[in-house]
């Protein structure tokens, strides 16, 4: 299996290549060069795997045995998961007799990072320990300077997932004060010596697009070897495909004639991609259910076929009011903050992914057709701010997916309904985004189809609108009922953070300089001192 860029380009890699490349040169994102079909028998086969039996199987079908063989991709896996809290690793939970939650927060974070970052650590061990096996004693080994941003669980997940790893340093980018305080917390205290924690005065937009523009910079990108983190690597969509499969294998246990929904709470657009990838391969579902916060580019894309940064609905180009009551946050940037801040995110990354599926069906299934339209509708964001697909992708897309906008005030009431409901569930405000998307679409849905909610995170991740919302609640006491025991005393541990005065890649360039020269040595005497 090789990969290549959306927008195009001879370049084909092998997996390797694709996974410590992370962006293409040209902006673009990386793909396989074909979707592969599942075995004949997958569903009897596979059928009683656990979730580390089903990565192996789901993931050998992306990567060559030639570069990961088979036994070595089970050892992967199963350091990859054995830091997780329950034996399922994505457990299926059932609410009610049509609404499921899939679990993705047993990881070391409590996020569905884990999943994916994880395995994306021990990748990139492995085939730098690899590489450097094959090189003679005077030889500089290769490393990796990873860079990625943050709204909140991916730097932590990121961090969780290198700390301490042989020949790699970790830069993580996150918009200052504007994640929660645990999500802070876990990336700031772990001071590791090759973690470096860069809070960017600005949004996540910001520092995303500082990450880019380092990708960009072919002469920086060189000299430190950029490796990404962000779910622009395709390590992450291919890890997220599996939970996908076990949640249906453990559905079909409980329900054995539903048609399956799964409704996914997405920012950048990589969790519900790779349920994408899930159905292309053959797994049966239904439309994938968009989710999304007021930020609601996705939403708005599935109304219009105008993927924009802002509403430009009334010709003004501002962003529309909320749905419901507005809590008077401020939008910074065209980012509206919210109560489920994962998701306050301008333009979605991993969108491109899906555009080019869709450039490449409406054209015939002309590979060199579909890049050189991405590459053209990407320019448009980037130079108007948007850009709007012709009808026949649209109606392509809506085949697919549903999208449904949900405002802040519905996700306080979604949390205070599952708490109040015959079987009390306390969902983060994330995962309440999907549940009161999924009770919206479930009125229309037939009476055959039962729902997957993803829950992207813990409760105990975001305090103040689980309090806020269950305030009323005279049984509730948050330290009791909700608090893991990993997180008591988290805010008051030591931190290191470099702060960035305003989002300019100039200045992150500058420590990445700084410390990059120091992180072999440090990394060194650390790992000899334990």
């Amino acid at each position: 299996m090789k990969y290549f860029s959306t927008r195009g380009g001879d370049q084909e890699l092998s997996f390797e290549e694709t996974v410590l490349t992370g962006l293409a040169p040209d902006g673009g994102l990386y793909i396989p060069e074909h979707i592969p079909t599942l075995p004949e028998n997958w569903q009897n086969d596979w059928q009683g795997y656990s979730f580390q039996e089903l990565s192996v199987a789901v993931l050998s079908l992306f990567i060559s045995p030639e570069e990961i063989t088979r036994d070595e991709l089970r050892t992967l896996v199963d350091k990859s998961y054995s830091t997780f809290r329950h034996p399922d690793i994505t457990p299926l939970h059932k609410l009610t007799e049509k609404t499921f939650v899939l679990e993705l927060f047993h990881g070391p974070t409590f996020a569905f990072k884990d999943v994916a970052l994880q395995l994306l650590g021990n990748l990139f061990e492995f085939f730098l320990l690899r590489r450097n096996a094959r090189k003679s004693a005077e030889e500089k080994p290769e490393r990796l300077t990873v860079v990625g941003a943050t709204s909140g669980d991916t730097g932590s997940a990121a961090i969780y997932g290198l700390r301490n790893k042989a020949n790699i340093s970790i830069y993580i980018l996150h918009p200052k004060g504007r994640v929660s305080p645990i999500q802070e917390a876990q990336m700031t205290t772990v001071t590791d010596p090759n973690v470096h924690n860069l809070a960017v005065k600005g949004t996540f937009d910001d520092c995303q697009d500082i990450v880019k523009a380092l990708f960009a910079d072919k002469t920086f990108n060189a000299k430190h070897r950029l490796g990404a983190i962000n779910s622009i690597n395709w390590a992450r969509i291919l890890a997220q495909t599996v939970y996908y499969f076990l949640a249906y294998f453990h559905a079909r246990r409980q329900l054995s004639s539903s048609e399956l929904q799964f409704v996914v709470p997405t920012g950048n657009f990589g969790d519900i991609l790779a349920g994408y990838y899930a159905k292309r391969m053959g797994l049966p579902m239904g439309q994938l259910v968009v989710a999304t916060n007021e930020n609601d580019i996705l939403a708005r894309f599935w109304r219009s076929g105008r993927y924009e940064k802002v509403d430009g609905g009334d010709g003004t180009g501002a962003a529309a009011p909320a749905n419901g009551a507005s809590d008077g946050k401020q939008a910074v940037g065209g980012v509206k903050e919210t109560l489920s801040p994962a998701m306050d995110i301008l333009v979605s990354s991993n969108f491109e992914r899906l555009l080019w599926y869709l450039a490449y069906e409406t054209a015939g299934a002309n590979r060199k057709e579909a890049c050189a339209t991405v590459k053209g509708w990407m320019h448009k964001v980037k130079a108007d701010g948007r850009v709007e697909v012709p009808m026949k992708v649209l109606e392509l897309a809506r085949k697919d997916f549903i999208a449904e906008r949900i405002s802040d005030a519905q996700t306080l009431d979604t949390i205070r309904d599952y708490y109040n409901s015959t079987t009390p569930y306390v969902a983060d405000p994330h995962t309440a985004v999907g549940l009161c998307a999924a009770r919206v679409v479930a009125a229309h849905n037939p009476s055959s189809v039962t729902q997957i909610v993803l829950s992207t995170a813990h409760p105990a991740k975001f305090s103040e609108a689980v309090t806020q919302a269950l305030s009323s609640a005279s049984q509730f006491d948050f330290d009791r009922d909700i608090l893991p025991e990993e997180f008591r005393g988290l805010l008051k541990k030591e931190r290191r953070v470099i702060d960035v005065e305003r989002p300019d890649v100039e200045l992150v360039k500058a420590v990445i300089e700084k410390y990059s020269s120091e992180d072999e040595c440090k990394v060194a005497a650390s790992r000899a001192s334990v």
